[in-house]
């Protein structure tokens, strides 16, 4: 064979492979930058889950430390029993009990079904003076139109919490804030929520609230 065209032959691959190791190397740099772009335009990571957007699991509040850790007045205990007679078992709930019975609301309140009990502590009461406090529990429509008004007509988690509610007695509850912090009517705290009886949910709170 001419030793010419063998030598020409030789050169033409040797071309060959070096085209085709720097279209390989070219291949390379651009895959790197095509990674680097899909690092920086890839999908966004998952926001984190605060605390406040944790749905409330059980009891909260600093006053549910008041709350006997066993027996009937415990929340295992009041969860086996309709909600006034669970009041009439927690002792930080004397004087409400005392005004549910004065309003013959007992039986009303036991026997209805899937409610929310917005329930003033005893000190809530006690803030009122004793004249007037006295003269309400006297006045049997006034008393129960102000405990009825503490009554929600449907059974509400700490999720549904916030916004307007209509009450039993006619009126509106208006309670804000999310997570384990609340206010009802810009005016009570809930000082111990989430409290569970055979039919009602129950949120503790530091003051009496009045109907308009």
């Amino acid at each position: 064979m001419n030793t010419r065209f063998l030598t020409r032959t030789a050169a033409l691959a040797a071309a060959a492979g070096i085209a085709i190791a720097l279209s390989a190397c070219g291949s390379d740099e651009g895959g790197d930058e095509a990674g680097e772009d899909t690092t920086s335009t890839g999908e966004s990571m998952p926001e984190e889950t605060t605390e406040e957007d944790m749905p409330v699991s059980g009891e909260f509040g600093d006053a549910c430390s008041a709350v006997p850790a066993d027996g009937e007045g415990s929340f295992t205990g009041m969860a086996d029993d309709p909600v006034a007679t669970a009041a009439s078992n927690n002792p930080v709930l004397t004087t409400l009990v005392t005004a549910v019975g004065e309003a013959d609301l007992v039986d009303t309140l036991n026997s209805a079904e899937n409610i929310t009990v917005f329930a003033p502590v005893d000190d809530a009461f006690a803030a009122i003076p004793e004249a007037d406090l006295e003269a309400v529990l006297a006045d049997k429509e006034q008393l129960t139109s102000i405990l009825t008004y503490h009554v929600v007509g449907a059974r509400l988690t700490p999720e549904d919490l916030a916004g307007e509610h209509a009450t039993l007695q006619g009126g509106t509850l208006s309670v804000e804030g999310s997570g384990e912090d609340f206010t009802v009517n810009g005016e009570a705290a809930v000082v111990c929520g989430n409290v569970q009886t055979a039919n009602a949910t129950v949120y503790i709170i530091d003051t009496v609230l009045m109907p308009a």
